[in-house]
């Protein structure tokens, strides 16, 4: 088997470009939100959860994406003699 092929990583990045920003401006709204002097316990917990959700979508994303270009460039009669043979035999068979 043929491996699959890769996923340009600035595609990737790009595809992507819009989550980030919402990502990074909700991890700075919940810093904006924690009370003065209180910045990292007061944020801390809410920013760790978008990281984890985020981590997660762009792992997800990568899979996918890899997934994508393996089904693109996959041929389903490529290199399937028996197929071929067996079609062929039926256009025969049908002719007849």
């Amino acid at each position: 088997m043929d491996a699959a092929p890769n996923v340009s990583p600035k595609q990737f990045s790009d595809s992507l470009r819009s989550e980030l920003e919402t990502f990074l401006e909700s991890e700075m709204k919940s810093v904006n939100a924690a009370p003065d002097g209180e910045w990292i316990s007061g944020s801390e917990e809410q920013v760790r959860e978008l990281c984890a959700e985020f981590r997660q979508r762009v792992f997800q994303e990568a899979v996918q994406q890899r997934i994508d270009a393996a089904e693109a460039a996959f041929s389903p009669s490529a290199g399937n003699d028996d197929r071929s043979r067996h079609a062929a035999a039926s256009e025969k068979t049908a002719g007849q």
